[in-house]
């Protein structure tokens, strides 16, 4: 079958386990893939992507996540979780805290999946490799605090793919993640996560907008023909009988499938 799960993610397994568990369960051959990893350690919504869903990948990649976070604070933690070297400083704030909103500079953490020469720098660093990242630009679209409770406070955040929460916490003070739990995967939420449900590809892609297509330009598209439309950004190309495939714009007017998804 060919689709998307919505899977809530316990603790203590990687993205990677949580993806081989579900290829156990389905068919010998059936591909299997994820879009967004979460560490070990947290919880919460991961799309599993099962069979032609797995071409979908770059396209819910970019969705902005959304993220509950109890942060411990008077303490640092070498991996900015609790599965790091713990360092007590017993440093609390007392007061408000101020919460960075927009696009900031963020450098990931060296105990991050990013790849180094092909290596994931969380291997390196385990290793004890010097591992420093370049910056890169991320968005924090929501950063509110919820509660506090002597040195921990929870927090909610929304922010663009790709942003580090560990990171976030960690310039807060002397502080760390000490349960992280994703909530919503752009239209996506974790209250709808059911790991005995698929939704259909078309459904899955149902946010981005759409581009539909008469039957002449349905079979160019089915060969990888350019077809006329605007687009900004991917559109689904659908005719009568459903979803064909993700296109993008190539040239005014023009429109070519990046994606076919239809046999």
């Amino acid at each position: 079958m060919d689709g998307v799960i919505l899977l809530d993610k316990p603790a203590g397994i990687s993205s990677a386990a949580a993806v081989a568990g579900i290829r156990r369960a389905r068919p010998r051959g059936t591909k299997v893939g994820h879009a967004g990893t979460l560490d070990p350690f947290a919880t919460g919504l991961l799309l599993i992507l099962l069979g032609r869903a797995t071409r979908t990948q770059r396209f819910l990649l970019p969705l902005p996540k959304t993220y509950q976070v109890t942060a411990r604070f008077g303490a640092r933690s070498s991996t900015g979780d609790p599965e790091g070297e713990i360092t007590h400083t017993g440093h609390v704030p007392s007061g408000d805290l101020h919460l960075p909103e927009g696009t900031l500079r963020q450098r990931p953490p060296a105990f991050s999946a990013v790849k180094v020469g092909g290596t994931r720098a969380y291997r390196l660093a385990r290793r004890g490799a010097e591992v420093e990242l370049p910056e890169r630009d991320v968005l924090v679209y929501r950063f509110e605090e919820r509660w506090r409770d002597g040195d921990r406070r929870g927090f909610e955040i929304e922010c663009s793919a790709g942003t580090y929460v560990r990171s976030l916490i960690a310039a807060l003070g002397d502080a760390y993640c000490e349960t992280l739990r994703r909530l919503r995967i752009g239209p996506f939420d974790v209250a709808q996560a059911d790991p005995e449900r698929v939704l259909g590809v078309s459904e899955a892609l149902s946010f981005l907008p759409e581009i539909r297509l008469t039957p002449g330009e349905a079979r160019l598209a089915l060969h990888g023909g350019a077809v006329p439309g605007e687009a900004v950004s991917p559109v689904r190309l659908v005719d009568e009988d459903g979803l064909i495939g993700v296109g993008q714009s190539v040239a005014p007017g023009r429109v070519r499938p990046v994606v076919v998804l239809r046999a």
